[in-house]
């Protein structure tokens, strides 16, 4: 795969959708970049990037269905995006995922097929 075919995905394995996208994407003969960011956690800019790339807010972003959501009080309508991207830097489960970075742009692929406006052709396709 030549390097303007460079595909990224911010993947956690225990989660379905972000597996599937997995899936989709070396189904369609590319082996991305998996970055396990549970583990190698994205520093707060390249939280803000991606979430700018994808065309999304901090809100549109952030996992709202785990405890430390809930715990830090970020459901409320006056928290800024700033403090949802702190939030998420210091937190790296409140990042929704699975964030994928392709030549095409940047998506949060949820559901899945939202992969798909950004897949590049296959190598050697």
């Amino acid at each position: 795969m030549s390097s303007r075919q460079k595909v990224t995905i911010w993947h956690n394995p225990a989660c379905g959708t972000s597996r599937n996208v997995l899936a989709m994407i070396r189904a369609a003969g590319i082996e991305p970049e998996v970055v396990l960011y549970l583990k190698t956690p994205p520093s707060r800019t390249e939280i803000a990037a991606a979430v700018k790339k994808a065309g999304l807010t901090a809100r549109g972003a952030i996992r709202d269905k785990n405890e430390p959501f809930e715990a830090l009080g970020l459901g409320g309508p006056a928290v800024s995006d700033d403090a949802l991207l702190d939030a998420m830097a210091e937190h790296p489960v409140l990042i929704n995922r699975p964030f994928v970075f392709t030549p095409k742009g940047v998506r949060l692929c949820r559901p899945k097929d939202i992969l798909l406006e950004i897949l590049p052709e296959a190598a050697g396709a």
